[in-house]
């Protein structure tokens, strides 16, 4: 695999993230993840407390020493950081990330100004999620180190563009490093959109049927037992249009807005209080389908658990992604 800019940027052996997943994503599969010569990223949310986030920075920070010992293969960490005024907890996760130290933030859902601004007071990178051309010039004005381009095929919170539309698009017209998000399951994912101009790739589904995961066998199972046929958009979780696996459940709940929803989101003054409803709402769902056995099965995924053929240690996930 060649050696790309986000191989420098980071200083790591292959040009791969380990995507931050809401609920999935843990220090036990980031420390694997940089053991395997690759960087991982945790959102900030995944932290009930600032205290917490300080001892998960502390602990990936002393795994990092470790794996960056010789003969081993390096790696680094970040956070994932949501950077709209929704989340009332940014300012206190963004303070306790600098002032800890990371090697990088991802930002999502919000202008990023105020995280570039202090995360680069205190060497830390920062890489932007967009979704198209505007928002991409946007952060880069702003000083990001590099882009996460999400596309149509990744899961969660997807693009609406495709991976090469996107990708060669952001090339030609923005100058910082351009990272792939969505799609990739194998090695022939990777070469794929490197082949496209991108400098690496954010990967995420296929992490979830970890070992390392602190989520449900079930859930992981189901990402052996599906593939991409079996992933829907819903609207049922945030309002915003989100990847799951096609369960009974997810079919008899349906996967639009009810009425109500549709009618009084057009209220400009009472659109901001049903979506933050139907966030707090779909959230209890997917906390508890992750986290417990319940009928109530709302899993998250994206279509690349195509190539999700057992649950497995991160390090194989990874060497399957590389060879």
């Amino acid at each position: 695999m060649k050696n790309t800019k986000l191989n420098q940027l980071l200083n790591i052996k292959y040009p791969i993230i380990q995507a931050p997943m809401f609920l999935v994503s843990n220090t036990k599969m980031v420390i694997e993840a940089m053991k395997s010569g690759i960087a991982g990223c945790i959102p900030a949310l995944n932290y009930r407390t600032n205290e917490e986030l300080r001892q998960a920075i502390k602990e990936l920070k002393q795994a990092k020493v470790e794996a960056s010992q010789p003969g081993r293969q390096g790696g680094s960490f970040g956070f994932n950081l949501i950077v709209n005024k929704s989340n009332i907890k940014y300012q206190g996760q963004l303070k306790v990330i600098c002032e800890e130290g990371v090697d990088f933030i991802i930002t999502s859902l919000g202008n990023p100004k105020e995280t570039i601004k202090q995360a680069h007071k205190n060497n830390i990178k920062v890489f932007c999620d967009v979704t198209d051309l505007n928002f991409a010039k946007k952060v880069e004005s702003l000083g990001a180190d590099a882009i996460i381009a999400v596309n149509n095929e990744a899961g969660g919170h997807r693009g609406n563009i495709s991976p090469k539309d996107l990708i060669t698009e952001l090339v030609k017209n923005c100058t910082i490093p351009l990272i792939s998000a969505g799609g990739v399951g194998c090695r022939a994912d990777i070469d794929k959109m490197l082949s496209y101009g991108a400098e690496g790739v954010s990967v995420g589904s296929p992490f979830i049927a970890s070992e390392e995961a602190d989520v449900t066998k079930e859930y992981k199972q189901a990402c052996v037992n599906n593939g991409e046929k079996d992933i829907v958009m819903t609207e049922k979780i945030s309002g915003t249009p989100c990847t799951v696996i096609n369960t009974p459940y997810v079919q008899k709940i349906g996967t639009k807005q009810s009425w109500i929803e549709r009618f009084l989101n057009k209220n400009k003054k009472l659109k901001k209080w049903v979506k933050m409803v139907r966030f707090m709402i779909g959230t209890n769902a997917v906390t508890n389908a992750a986290t417990k056995v319940t009928y109530k099965t709302v899993w998250v995924a994206g279509p690349s658990i195509e190539h999700t053929k057992e649950i497995l240690p991160v390090k194989e996930i990874v060497a399957n992604l590389v060879n």
